[in-house]
């Protein structure tokens, strides 16, 4: 059925439209502009000047202008790009600028500008609350805008704070925000470099999915780069800690590679792009097992890499409702090392100090006291060789304590005079 627009319509549509519409002469010269172009540009058809006259020429201006004055000195049929545009008030505007050819009895350009300012801005802050990734999936696809998901291949990166919950109780709240917002700073610019997508944070950790939305066919090498680059980036967020008069921090990473639900969770009103299943399940427990400055990956993960990767050594462990799973302890990949390895330290003097030894439990302290001798200390004081009473399960978290002084650390290995620990806090 055909449609047949009034002049008066079109007349309406033109005066009411949010686009900036003129009309130039093949010249140059301003035929016709709308209010919208008028309120936008500060420009009046009345003038009867050159477009590149009637706009105000302020800094910033340059791209914009030559735009028409290309396409007319140039005799271009159409042009279109975005460009800033800075007003008489010196507000920067986005626009999507279109320069249409009509050869006609007169011939004339057709210019239609959209003022994309408050999109970009949308954008921008919709961005910062998920990630590029995540923002243009749910604001340029069909899918990002519904409930729902799909399996997907991916790698699951989840890395956590060592000690952080005795380090927040001993911060106050404003030093502790800051000196995650610094850390986080730090760790997503690394995520970004390999085209992580990040979930969300967890706390003092992160949960960071690679494959997903946007596809990487190597996407379990990217999230063993970036977990090796975060590591390393902790030398540089510890060095600001020092100079702020904060602690150091030290962080462990798990990885795993699987199938995993990905997608639009919640409800209709109020969802988030995430992924489930027992893919990230079995990376939070591994993660668990993690000493500071340490990077576990699955048997799955390592079969999806084909760069050589480097070994400090391999375990399995049973994670809850899963088989045993083999994993392995990574320093490096290709190029890309650990600047310092877990795990790597000297002793000090021989001190033989007793005190209680007590299991965590999930957790939580379990309320039986055991003996315990600390026979040395690590120069760093990260490390201790320890003498108990009972035998510890390798990779378990144990409180030891004496007096009011209390030290939380993870059973790394056993040794022919007892057990080599790490402290998480002290």
């Amino acid at each position: 059925m055909a449609l047949n627009i009034t002049p008066e319509q079109s007349r309406f549509f033109y005066e009411k439209s949010d686009d900036a519409i003129c009309i130039i002469s093949a010249t140059g010269e301003l035929l016709v502009s709308n209010p919208a172009a008028e309120r936008l540009l500060g420009i009046s058809s009345e003038d009867k000047s050159k477009i590149w006259n009637a706009i105000p020429y302020i800094k910033g201006n340059d791209d914009f202008i030559q735009l028409f004055i290309d396409a007319v000195t140039q005799k271009l049929t159409s042009q279109e790009d975005i460009v800033d545009y800075v007003d008489n008030k010196g507000d920067v505007h986005n626009l999507h600028v279109r320069v249409t050819f009509y050869k006609q009895e007169i011939a004339v350009y057709l210019i239609v500008i959209t003022d994309l300012t408050k999109l970009i801005k949308v954008r921008s802050a919709f961005a910062r609350y998920t990630t590029p990734d995540i923002a243009d999936y749910v604001l340029s696809t069909e899918e990002g805008q519904k409930i729902g998901g799909a399996t997907q291949n991916v790698t699951i990166l989840m890395s956590d704070l060592r000690g952080f919950t005795a380090l927040s109780s001993k911060l106050p709240a404003q030093d502790l925000i800051t000196l995650l917002n610094h850390y986080f700073r730090h760790m997503v610019a690394v995520i970004e470099k390999y085209h992580g997508t990040l979930i969300e944070f967890l706390g003092d950790g992160i949960l960071v999915i690679f494959g997903a939305p946007k596809y990487w066919e190597d996407h379990a090498a990217l999230a063993v780069k970036c977990a090796i680059e975060m590591e390393n980036a902790i030398a540089d967020v510890n060095k600001w800690n020092n100079e702020h008069g904060y602690p150091d921090i030290e962080m462990g990473i798990a990885i795993n590679t699987g199938d995993t639900v990905v997608g639009n969770i919640g409800s209709e009103k109020t969802m988030k792009y995430g992924c489930i299943g027992q893919s990230v399940n079995i990376a939070g427990r591994l993660e668990g097992l993690t000493i500071g400055g340490q990077i576990l990956i699955t048997e799955n993960t390592r079969k999806a890499i084909t760069e050589e990767l480097d070994i400090a050594s391999e375990d399995t462990f049973l994670p809850k409702g899963a088989d045993v799973l083999k994993y392995y302890d990574i320093t490096g990949i290709e190029d890309i090392k650990l600047a310092r390895k877990s795990g790597e330290f000297s002793w000090a003097d021989e001190i033989s100090e007793e005190y209680e030894l007590f299991f965590l439990e999930e957790k939580k302290v379990n309320e039986t006291p055991h003996k315990c001798i600390i026979v040395k200390v690590s120069e760093d004081n990260k490390y201790a060789q320890i003498k108990p009473e009972v035998a510890l399960r390798y990779r378990s978290n144990i409180m030891l304590k004496k007096g009011d002084a209390r030290s939380y650390a993870k059973v790394i290995r056993q040794d022919d005079e007892g057990y080599i620990i790490c402290f998480t806090s002290v």
